[in-house]
Formats: C-alpha cells, sequence, structure tokens
C-alpha cells in the first residue's frame, strides 16, 4: 500500500512517513467512512475548475499568488498560517487522514504542519488528484497529469461544490 520513501521525490516525503496512492487511500475510506478522512488541501480554484473527491474535507494549506517568480517559472503559493486551527475545527489529532493535492508536493506540506501540531496517523496521497506528469516523448499527452491521481485512477469526484464540507480562511 505505502510507496518506498526512496522512490519518493524529497518534496512528497513527510516527517512521519506515511504514504498511499489515491486508489489506496479511496479503498481505506470505503473500508471505514467513519473513521478515515480523504482531506483535500488545494485551493477553492482548483475544487471549481479541476473537480474534487466526493467525500473530501476541502481545507486549503496554501493560496495562489499572482507574484510571478520568474526564477522558477510560476506564480508560487503563499502559505496559509490558521491551516492547522481549520482542520482542527473537523478533526481530532488521533483521526486517521488522507492529505492530498494536486500531486503530493502541497499534501506532504500539510501533513507535516499537522504532524507539528500533534496529528499523528496522517497520509501524505502521493499521487494528488491529478497525478504525475506522462514522460513519455511519444505519448499525445507528454507533459500532462494524466498518469495515475484519483481522477486517473477510477476514484469518485465531482465539478459540484460542496460548501458544507470547505473550512476556508476568512476573506481579506
Amino acid at each position: 500500500m505505502a510507496e518506498p520513501t526512496a522512490n519518493l521525490p524529497k518534496e512528497k516525503q513527510t516527517v512521519l512517513g506515511l504514504y498511499v496512492t489515491a486508489k489506496d487511500a479511496y479503498e481505506k475510506w470505503k473500508a471505514d467512512p467513519e473513521k478515515v478522512m480523504i482531506l483535500d488541501v488545494r485551493t477553492p480554484e482548483e475544487y471549481l475548475f479541476v473537480g474534487h473527491p466526493t467525500m473530501a474535507w476541502k481545507i486549503p494549506v496554501a493560496v495562489q499568488s499572482y507574484e510571478w517568480d520568474a526564477a522558477r517559472g510560476q506564480f508560487p503559493m503563499k502559505p496559509l498560517p490558521d491551516f492547522v486551527s481549520r482542520v482542527q475545527q473537523v478533526a481530532k489529532p488521533d483521526d486517521t487522514i488522507m492529505a492530498m493535492c494536486r500531486a503530493g508536493g502541497r499534501g506532504a506540506i500539510a501533513v507535516n504542519m499537522l504532524a507539528q501540531a500533534g496529528f499523528k496517523p496522517v497520509y501524505n496521497i502521493v499521487d494528488g488528484m491529478e497525478g504525475d506528469v506522462v514522460e513519455d516523448p511519444a505519448s499525445v499527452f507528454v507533459g500532462q497529469r494524466l498518469k495515475n491521481g484519483w481522477k486517473n485512477s477510477g476514484c469518485p469526484w465531482t465539478y459540484k461544490l460542496t460548501p458544507d464540507r470547505m473550512v476556508l480562511p476568512k476573506a481579506q
């Protein structure tokens, strides 16, 4: 079930060392939906435009900035300092949590923040919602996130927003 740490990129590794694939996370949730929480830590824009697991609690760990980082070639994310307190509104430190983001990086950040706050059975869903990038140069899908992940593994997801399962930061 767990992917070996040696095969994980550093940005997907966590201090707890607990890892699952999206498919395995879904199976764990199905086996015990009262005790296993799927936690989607992506942004509301991602829930809206990319979709989200139907049963997930949606609690962003970061927000999208609009300041271009030329060195990294991206708009970086900015961590939300109240992330843990928002998770504490719906989970206890001994709850089993499966944290997911797009592809595993922010999920690892969320796991580490929760671990520091005393949460223990917190897993990083290493392939996230969209999965890993297709690297085969012969594929028409090269560069697209179509390899594994929640959406590509047959796990249930929707575009329909579920405000009752969202714990968003206060509007600025």
